[in-house]
């Protein structure tokens, strides 16, 4: 339920830089990563995870870095979406591709790089994960901190709300100590060779002093703060991070239809009866909740069931996403069933008119995205709709389309073709069309 009322997203904070000032000090900091993303693309054998020795050593020797840059260059690139794993195999991404020209690319490019900060700065070894876990949750509200600041702040004061950030995880949790003699009933008595169980370790035993400090050290690897003598300080791009991730959460939180929550699948089927321009609110809400690599993972998962309509409806919110999608939807589109409307959406993508983005497409692909129309139609639709339909197919007879629609093998081909001819006013047609339909059941011609 909604009550109608959104909430007012934050302005970038006060002395924020222009976007492309911005977008020049993220290609300062990815720049190693840059050169090795290039090289990489050039040398054609980079491997997929990290660099073999070899390629480290080429890749040192032609770019004059050690091994040691080589390999943290290389898995920034990695990190930022420069290059992208396709099996064993390391090819350039898409923001690679647009790194000299795309301004939006870069920056994107390093927000992804800012959330990961933890993979790029390892954490000690010596500290259990769990407790590493809880400090990369307690992050988002130290870099709060430092963004409402603004200017330096000490790390004595970053400690204490790093401190009370864990302590409420904890709370939020609600840990207990485990005690084994509770499984066995109130009447189990304590024995010699079952002691008492240790308390739970407190908050302040926890080691936070030294992964506060990883973390700051993680969060300046990246390029979003800088550290001096007991202090921290967001750098410009921190400070817009920070406010990007606000703006997000302002976003999600303006769902008018209430999805934010659902599942890709969920989501889309209540979009389903929304005009173009609340949908799209929809999608946007949806995707601000989640990384846009897991929301297009989840899109093209319900793209590939079986309602035709909610397969239209994932490529539509796909083209909210935008760039970041490209890839997987250019994988997507090796697949019968999303090819015509990968190639719409890649042709859409490439600049090319909505109005002409059809001519992308074959006379077969053309004919099975029809199919493929007529059965949301034919599922979700006015009876009306689907006769409408018909004016769409670019056979221009309906004898050609019959005879087209017969050969293209769509699995829906036959309940589209059954519920058309008991929609169709025309009697004739209508008989053409069931005749139609009982020669693909019974695999006539």
């Amino acid at each position: 339920m909604t009550t109608g009322r959104t909430r007012p997203a934050p302005r970038p904070p006060e002395g924020t830089p222009p976007p492309a000032e911005l977008a020049r000090q993220a290609r300062a900091v990815l720049a190693d990563a840059v050169r090795i993303a290039r090289w990489a693309a050039a040398d054609r054998d980079p491997g997929a995870g990290p660099l073999a020795p070899k390629a480290r050593e080429r890749a040192a020797t032609a770019l004059e870095l050690t091994a040691d840059q080589v390999s943290a260059g290389w898995d920034r690139a990695r990190l930022a979406g420069l290059v992208e794993l396709h099996g064993t195999t390391a090819r350039p991404g898409w923001r690679l591709r647009a790194w000299d020209r795309d301004d939006s690319a870069v920056l994107r490019g390093w927000v992804a790089l800012f959330d990961a900060w933890s993979l790029v700065h390892a954490a000690p070894d010596d500290v259990a994960p769990a407790t590493v876990a809880e400090v990369v949750e307690a992050v988002p509200q130290v870099l709060s901190l430092l963004q409402l600041s603004a200017g330096p702040v000490p790390v004595p004061a970053l400690l204490d709300l790093l401190q009370q950030r864990v302590a409420e995880l904890r709370d939020e949790r609600c840990e207990v100590p485990y005690d084994p003699r509770a499984a066995s009933g109130p009447t189990a008595a304590p024995t010699a060779s079952a002691p008492e169980p240790e308390p739970a370790p407190a908050t302040a035993a926890v080691p936070l002093p030294p992964l506060l400090d990883w973390a700051l050290e993680g969060l300046a690897a990246v390029g979003a703060l800088t550290l001096g003598a007991g202090q921290a300080t967001l750098t410009p791009l921190g400070n817009w991070a920070v406010w990007v991730k606000l703006e997000q959460i302002c976003v999600a939180a303006q769902s008018p239809a209430g999805n934010i929550e659902q599942s890709a699948d969920n989501m889309l089927r209540g979009c389903a009866r929304l005009t173009p321009g609340p949908a799209r609110a929809e999608y946007r809400a949806w995707l601000a909740a989640r990384t846009v690599g897991s929301a297009v993972a989840e899109l093209l998962a319900v793209a590939r069931g079986e309602d035709a309509l909610l397969r239209g409806l994932a490529f539509e919110a796909l083209r909210v996403v935008g760039a970041p999608a490209e890839p997987e939807v250019r994988t997507a589109s090796a697949e019968p069933s999303l090819r015509p409307y990968a190639l719409l959406w890649l042709a859409e993508h490439d600049g090319t008119d909505p109005e002409d983005a059809p001519d992308v497409l074959t006379r077969e692909e053309s004919t099975w995205l029809w199919v493929d129309t007529a059965a949301a139609v034919a599922d979700h639709g006015e009876t009306a709709l689907l006769v409408r339909h018909l004016d769409s197919a670019v056979q221009g007879t309906v004898p050609a389309l019959l005879d087209e629609v017969r050969a293209v093998g769509h699995p829906r081909t036959v309940q589209v073709l059954v519920a058309l001819a008991a929609a169709h006013p025309d009697p004739a047609l209508a008989k053409a069309v069931r005749r139609a339909a009982f020669q693909v059941h019974t695999g006539g011609a």
